[in-house]
């Protein structure tokens, strides 16, 4: 597991492509559609005060950026597979679990950092006054606080995009796949726009996964939104706690689902021997 992981940083950390790709992709979209959307967007009812869209939209380009390089990192695995080193790895005496928990540990691991530095020029922005809407606190317990959620976000996402990409053998459908079902998971989680209170679409973004984790960033930065974690619940939003374990459950989830399907070649192999 360690190797594995240890190998997808060092190979993300030499394709500085990807390290662009992932971060500068995020950032261009927050800057663009924070400037765009600012006149026309409304505070949301369980936000006391008022919040800009550049304030709002923060987290969930913390989300976006936490699912890009999941997907970034979930890519290797077809490139492994065509050069040979993923069957190499299916050969050696290791289980299943360990080889799916290296290439996913090491995804987390860069997502996380990533994110991390993301929030923190946020945070320089607010401070030197390059913008006055930015205003949060960055203290060690709520960072530590950020970290874990974060890596259980993440952890989340990159078991999903391991499972949908050890099927695939073309990178081409890998992004395919990407726009069809990851893409409106990121829109339908209260990123973009805020989540309805009543309708149909409310409900599609209360049973989206992703929607627990972009409240439970903008929870921690906002500090409980300002009026009190207890005040989101009541406003229907999504108490941290709540957050934190639809979070963990859709994070254990996909790493099981993630682990059946890389046991599903050994099985199928016993039963063609």
């Amino acid at each position: 597991m360690w190797t594995l992981s240890r190998r997808e940083i060092t190979r993300f950390l030499r394709q500085r492509s990807r390290l662009i790709g992932a971060l500068a992709t995020p950032v261009m979209f927050w800057i663009l559609f924070g400037a765009g959307l600012h006149d026309s967007f409304q505070t949301p009812d369980w936000m006391t005060g008022t919040m800009s869209y550049r304030a709002y939209f923060l987290p969930g380009i913390t989300a976006l950026i936490l699912m890009f390089t999941a997907i970034f990192s979930a890519m290797s695995i077809i490139e492994d597979r065509h050069e040979g080193f993923l069957q190499g790895v299916l050969v050696s005496p290791v289980s299943r679990s360990s080889l799916v928990l290296g290439k996913v540990t090491g995804g987390v691991f860069m997502a996380v950092v990533q994110a991390l530095m993301f929030v923190g020029l946020g945070w320089l922005m607010g401070r030197v006054g390059l913008a006055d809407d930015l205003v949060f606190e960055l203290g060690v317990v709520k960072i530590a606080l950020l970290t874990l959620f974060m890596t259980v976000v993440a952890f989340g996402l990159t078991s999903l995009g391991f499972m949908l990409a050890w099927k695939l053998d073309s990178i081409q459908g890998f992004h395919a796949i990407m726009n069809v079902f990851l893409m409106p998971m990121w829109l339908l989680s209260g990123a973009f726009f805020p989540a309805a209170q009543t309708g149909t679409l409310s409900w599609i973004m209360k049973l989206n996964p992703l929607s627990y984790g972009v409240a439970g960033i903008r929870q921690l930065l906002y500090d409980g939104l300002a009026d009190g974690v207890g005040s989101a619940t009541a406003s229907g939003q999504p108490a941290i706690w709540m957050c934190f374990l639809m979070s963990a459950v859709f994070a254990g989830l996909c790493f099981q689902g993630a682990v059946w399907q890389a046991c599903r070649d050994r099985v199928a192999v016993k039963k063609v021997r």
